[in-house]
């Protein structure tokens, strides 16, 4: 890999010895907010070069000296075209005019959820929230998650399930940041909500391939997002007032166009309304983002970003739950020369659960905590050499579990599950090449240390700590041999992985390219449950003695063109995954409040396999797209040896979250200046199960007998979902905007199981299936407003 990047560096360069060059730079903006804009094309057309914005709005490229056009362009913005005379090193920066004049008016689709045909990034998902905020959502509460699964190779566990899949990956495999930050919780109220106030979010991207070296520590996708700056130049405000939620965003100067503050928060209310009907049950959430940014001088940032969220539930007030994440990221963007960008990262993160049952007498806290410090740069070589380089480093803080009487009057004793600790760290080069007018790369190579830290109590045991009873042929936890004590500040054990990256795309034309990647990447942490979709009693374990990491390679291809001066456009990608290193449990594993929990889980290996159909429709008064994946996704435990059956007699069975055959079908239509039209028609195969297929009766009890695991599948699940958004308008003389949107959430009423479960009828004494759906038909209407 070493030798590769330096032959490419030196083929690369050769023209650019033969010519003078000089760097030009900038920062782009909007000038309506002075927010930095990311993924603005600045080419120059007669060198048939150019670059793009990265997240904080620089760019930087080398062209020869001399009298060039250039060209910056961002759809929904007045493009700027103009002579440049390059006879030295320029910084130049430039404002972007909307290139609606009413905005509150005219909803813009940007330019970064176009195809980019050349570049070689691929399995790559943008959308802009003005497109997440028409689409139809239960309860019309915008909802950036569920937007997700709309794309192809998203999907859930089910209707209501927190999380969210991505080609067949399990949810604690998806990397979710926020301003950089870990989100480890990403939902509200069990899933019907995600975590993401919609008005604080500036972009997002969700890598379901291809996936750049300076990501890391899952396995199957990264969905990064970025909140807002803040306006520097004047405040604004916006919200939103819907039946069971609303929310309120402002922002503006601290000092005008150096500095600036951003704040929103949200909250449910519909528990409010259980009070007038005497009924003592609650259940809500609310949440706060934050961001400060100052701008000290052309070269140097400061940002402080932060989100704080929890939910809340009540029964009888004798159960109590909350959880939630709080992240703070301190953030210093440096130019530190004329074509070098870095961003130093201080993060901080925490995820809290804490329970409280009275009827029983104890609270109960768990949670996670993480300290990042990252170092990322950005190394623009030349025209054709873009260079991304770094340093993460993370302390990690794991807190399984404690038990303290909740009163005097408890008879509970304190116990505190033992604590875990961790350091994880990674070094990563990744290497953006133009190697000629039709083909381009991406090279990257990340090398992740993971060091298992001591603790204070770690069983030892003779061989493994699951065995095998060859005469109930089962399997049953090994009895420790011995204990070990180890300071938390000594290793107990190391792993290093080397994650090699690699992405190519061959342009046939302007319109129509072809393109591959693959990509290693390694997990250290592993997620505690037995549920399809996180739940917030999950527990995180780190890797270690008897866990091992896991690890995936990933290979995918695919096919993008461009028709009708990119009024369509088409994406046809093929992938095949492999995993090892899986864990799954033993039958009858206890997962709560488990100490040892090595001796209820085994390594097994995954796979997933399929294809993915993307056709846009993006201009005009009528858009949307068609989604549609073919795909499977499998897992395996096998026996450790020639007598053990292993989980399923080592046969590979479906994983929860397998979906055969998933469509989607949004389409958006502009019916006047006051009116948008919204449409969502979903259609998935149902989610594997596992079904009894007898029983038999002992000392007068029935006893089930069940098929192999996964074998079964719940019913289709399909719904049609639709939405109006009417926008009054807007006197010139007024700065005050509203709208309103109307929601119809399953219009025709489709009973779709989460689950199907059996019991035995009272009246005929015969078995019976009954089926659980959470939503019929569900109406909604939401007031938007700024000013």
């Amino acid at each position: 890999m070493k030798n590769l990047i330096l032959l490419c560096l030196l083929l690369s360069s050769v023209s650019a010895w033969a010519q003078e060059s000089f760097v030009i730079n900038g920062i782009i903006k909007d000038a309506e907010n002075n927010e930095t804009l990311s993924g603005v094309n600045i080419l120059f057309p007669e060198l048939q070069t150019g670059t793009v914005t990265n997240e904080y709005g620089f760019y930087s490229l080398k062209v020869p000296a001399g009298n060039h056009r250039m060209e910056i362009s961002y759809l929904g913005y007045q493009s700027i075209s103009e002579k440049v005379d390059i006879q030295e090193n320029l910084n130049l920066n430039f404002e972007l005019n909307t290139a609606a004049q009413d905005l509150a008016e005219v909803v813009i689709v940007d330019d970064s959820e176009r195809l980019n045909i050349s570049k070689p990034e691929m399995s790559v998902n943008k959308l802009e929230i003005s497109t997440i905020q028409k689409l139809p959502v239960v309860f019309g509460e915008v909802d950036i998650v569920k937007s997700l699964l709309l794309l192809p190779g998203v999907s859930n566990a089910g209707e209501g399930s927190s999380g969210f899949n991505v080609r067949g990956g399990a949810a604690d495999q998806n990397l979710i940041l926020l301003d950089e930050a870990t989100i480890y919780n990403a939902s509200h109220l069990f899933g019907l909500f995600s975590v993401f106030n919609p008005d604080a979010i500036k972009n997002l991207k969700l890598y379901k391939g291809g996936i750049p070296a300076n990501y890391g520590g899952r396995v199957s996708s990264v969905l990064d997002i970025y909140q807002k700056d803040g306006n520097s130049r004047h405040f604004e405000a916006n919200g939103g007032i819907g039946l069971i939620s609303s929310r309120l965003l402002a922002q503006g100067p601290i000092v005008k166009e150096k500095s600036s503050y951003l704040i929103g928060g949200r909250s449910s209310y519909a528990h409010l309304f259980l009070k007038l009907t005497d009924n003592d049950n609650s259940a809500y959430f609310y949440d706060l983002n934050t961001k400060l940014t100052f701008r000290l001088d052309p070269e140097n940032t400061i940002l402080f970003s932060g989100y704080f969220g929890r939910d809340v539930f009540n029964i009888s007030e004798s159960f109590n739950n909350i959880y939630g994440n709080s992240v703070f990221n301190l953030r210093w963007n440096h130019v530190l020369r004329d074509n070098v960008f870095s961003n130093l990262s201080l993060i901080y993160s925490d995820y809290y659960y804490g329970l409280t049952l009275d009827f029983v007498g104890f609270n109960w806290n768990s949670g996670i905590k993480n300290l990042n410090f990252k170092y990322d740069l950005d190394h623009y070589l030349n025209k054709n050499l873009n260079l991304d380089y770094g340093f993460h480093t993370t302390w990690h803080e794991f807190n399984p579990g404690e038990i303290e009487p909740s009163s005097s009057s408890s008879g509970i004793i304190p116990r505190e599950l033992i604590k875990k600790y961790a350091l994880e760290s990674a070094l990563y080069l990744s290497l953006e090449h133009t190697i000629s007018q039709k083909l381009s790369a991406e090279y990257g190579i990340r090398y992740s240390n993971f060091l298992r830290m001591g603790q204070e109590e770690l069983n030892l045991y003779q061989g493994e700590p699951v065995i095998y009873n060859d005469r109930f042929g089962i399997y049953e936890k090994a009895e420790p041999v011995d204990i070990r004590q180890l300071d938390k500040s000594k290793v107990e054990r190391s792993f290093g992985n080397f994650e090699p990256r690699l992405a190519l795309a061959y342009t046939f034309n302007e319109d129509q390219s072809i393109k591959f990647s693959y990509n290693r990447m390694t997990q250290y942490l592993h997620l505690i449950t037995n549920t399809s979709s996180p739940t917030p009693l999950d527990v995180w374990t780190p890797s270690g003695r008897y866990i091992e990491p896991q690890s995936l390679d990933q290979v995918a291809a695919g096919y993008y063109r461009n028709f009708e001066n990119e009024e369509y456009s088409l994406e046809i990608e093929a992938y095949y995954k492999s995993l090892r290193n899986r864990i799954d449990y033993i039958d009858g594993a206890n997962l709560i409040a488990n100490d040892a929990i090595e001796q209820v889980i085994l390594p097994g290996e995954a796979r997933a396999y399929g294809a993915e159909l993307l056709l846009k429709k993006n201009k005009g008064r009528f858009t949307g797209w068609f989604a549609y994946t073919l795909s499977k996704s499998e897992q395996r435990t096998p026996g450790r040896t020639a007598t053990e059956p292993g989980i399923n007699n080592s046969r590979w069975y479906a994983t929860a979250y397998d979906k055969t055959h998933d469509l989607s079908l949004t389409a958006s239509y502009e019916l006047s200046r006051k009116w948008d039209l919204n449409a969502n028609f979903i259609y998935q195969t149902g989610l594997p199960t596992t079904y009894p297929t007898g029983q038999y009766r002992f000392e007068n009890m029935a006893i089930p007998v069940y098929a192999p695991r996964n074998s079964s599948r719940l019913p289709d699940y399909h719904r049609l979902d639709l939405s109006a958004t009417y926008t009054p308008k807007r006197k010139s003389s007024r700065s005050y905007s509203s709208s309103w949107n109307f929601g119809l959430y399953n219009v025709y009423a489709r009973k779709n199981a989460v689950s199907i479960s059996f019991r035995e009828n009272d009246d005929t004494l015969r078995n019976e299936a009954v089926r659980l759906s959470l939503f019929g038909i569900v109406p909604s209407v939401t007031y938007n407003f700024k000013f």
